[in-house]
């Protein structure tokens, strides 16, 4: 990978180790190792690394981690971006092989154009293609080695929060903590920052390194900060996120829809952005109110800014106001460099508009050569969701974990359905129970048994893992067919073909909302009668 120019940096030598102590670790949600962070500011430079997996497009909330960046950088660290393209295929192939390339090099470009607007030092910065080492006969053999020492439990546990959880992982999505880990050592840093849900990668790397002969590192962990927009921004959810190429007039109407209520400080995407990007970047924050309120004043401190939004002194229309003014200041300079025809046919080769796919595959239907529906758009229409009721329920003959269920879904006979529920759900519980059932996966057999549908249930990863089945809305029958809000139009496959692996993208974006109901992107699963919901497991997945 190319590196960023050289410049001088002055500022990192007038500070004693504590005051870049100080800098490095403000705002941070925990230290892991805060000791080694000391020990080595007394003798040199800290090197630290920060890896982003090379999916959806970066987004504002990506200031985040770079205003974090930018203190280490003032600090005097050695920081490695690493564009981890191996790992963003590897969790449930979120990106496509084929894009790979393409996509590690826009997010070079918009990174740097994120610091270049924030105005960082970037003689220290260095940027790292994952693929570039984690490929060499090295890495691998010690990706062996890790990999005959963590249990699949720790593996799957250490990713819980970062990959996607699915009822039946692929073995890609346990590997990927393994080579996180794997990366301290073959970056030679002394710390790794990412989030505060990584938290379970860099324990899982404190207790394996050692086991392999190499130094444990220490970490830096930033707080879950909420998008803008919401509880959190997706890269995949259009809506959700504001993009760093968005227009004054996106911004404006995105920004609209931002959860703002006044006095409440809780979960304010609008109020964090404030925190943890413009005080640590600009230290101070203008609030633009018309003259009659009082006129604009600067704000020093972020303290104030929440005591007089709390009391309601600061209107929510003047904050999302002055964000707005703050955040277009920092995506000017990356629009205007996005301008140029190369960086506009880097954008479009790396991220191809859906629209243009979906275009693409109604050619080739109207041209005769319709593979029937693996050219389509990955619609959750293609589903076929129904209601179900459990006519009975007995332990499977040669599986103590599972249940033997025959469920009605409006057919003549009911389906056979293999399910893993026996240490959840008792037996007495699931009988006559209506529930939510996916009826068009290939039937698989189950130590013997096949299993002619699936169960959806919604589950929470952790220690112990809960697991609840979808219920219908009161009222529901048998057969009744279940639907996306915004996809009724939509007719189901007759069978998912398994090789397109068409559930288990679709399901990756099934979650439950924290009022309980069964959502895809933030759409939810209804009936005719109303929506499908569970009874406690707010922000689970869904499987």
């Amino acid at each position: 990978m190319q590196h960023t120019d050289r410049r001088p940096c002055t500022m990192a030598d007038q500070l004693s180790p504590d005051e870049k102590l100080n800098l490095i670790t403000r705002n941070l949600q925990e230290v892991l190792g805060e000791e080694k962070v000391k020990q080595v500011l007394q003798e040199r430079e800290l090197k630290v690394y920060w890896g982003t997996a090379t999916t959806g497009k970066p987004h504002v909330a990506y200031f985040v981690p770079m205003s974090k960046i930018a203190d280490f950088l003032k600090a005097g660290c050695e920081v490695t971006i690493l564009f981890a393209d191996l790992h963003a295929y590897l969790d449930n192939m979120k990106a496509p092989w084929e894009l790979l390339e393409l996509r590690v090099k826009y997010y070079e470009q918009v990174i740097k154009a994120m610091l270049e607007s924030i105005g960082v030092p970037l003689d220290k910065l260095k940027f790292v293609k994952g693929t570039d080492y984690q490929l060499s006969r090295e890495y691998t053999l010690d990706v062996y080695r890790l990999s005959s020492m963590v249990t699949e439990h720790d593996a799957k546990k250490a990713g819980a929060e970062v990959v996607k959880q699915v009822e039946h992982p692929l073995l890609s999505g346990l590997l990927y903590p393994g080579l996180q880990a794997l990366d301290e050592e073959y970056l030679k840093v002394d710390a790794q920052f990412g989030g505060v849900d990584q938290r379970k990668i860099f324990t899982l790397a404190e207790k394996y390194l050692p086991s392999l002969g190499y130094a444990k590192r220490a970490h830096l962990m930033n707080p879950m900060v909420p998008g803008l927009t919401g509880a959190k921004m997706s890269s995949s959810e259009e809506e959700s996120k504001i993009d760093l190429l968005d227009t004054k007039e996106d911004v404006k109407k995105k920004l609209k829809k931002a959860f703002c209520e006044p006095g409440n400080i809780q979960n304010n995407g609008v109020l964090s952005f404030v925190k943890y990007v413009v005080f640590p970047l600009r230290g101070e924050f203008c609030v633009k109110r018309d003259p009659k309120w009082g006129g604009d004043k600067i704000y020093t401190d972020f303290e104030e800014v929440e005591k007089e939004f709390a009391e309601e002194t600061i209107h929510p229309g003047d904050l999302k106001a002055s964000v707005e003014v703050a955040l277009n200041q920092l995506l000017e300079p990356i629009r205007k460099k996005f301008e140029s025809p190369e960086l506009r046919k880097l954008t479009n080769s790396a991220y191809p508009s859906a629209s243009k796919t979906k275009a693409a595959g109604k050619g080739a239907k109207a041209g005769g050569g319709g593979a029937g529906g693996d050219n389509d758009e990955l619609a959750p229409s293609r589903l076929d969701i129904r209601v179900g009721k459990i006519v009975s329920v007995e332990k499977h003959p040669d599986a103590d974990s599972l249940y033997l269920e025959k469920i009605d879904v409006g057919e003549a006979e009911p389906r056979t359905v293999v399910s893993g529920l026996v240490a959840y759900i008792s037996q007495e519980d699931l009988q006559d129970r209506m529930v939510l059932v996916l009826c068009n996966l290939k039937p698989q057999k189950m130590r013997g048994i096949e299993s002619q549908a699936m169960l959806l249930c919604a589950s929470i990863e952790g220690e112990p893992r809960r697991v609840e089945p979808l219920d219908p809305p009161e009222g529901s029958s048998p057969g009744e067919q279940v639907f996306v809000e915004g996809y009724e139009n939509g007719k189901p496959d007759d069978k998912l073909n398994p090789k397109k692996k068409v559930w288990e993208k679709l399901q990756v974006d099934l979650k439950i909302s924290d009022e309980c109901v069964a959502q895809w992107k933030d759409n939810h699963l209804m009936t005719k009668l109303g929506q499908i919901t569970c009874k406690t497991l707010k922000g689970g997945n869904i499987s």
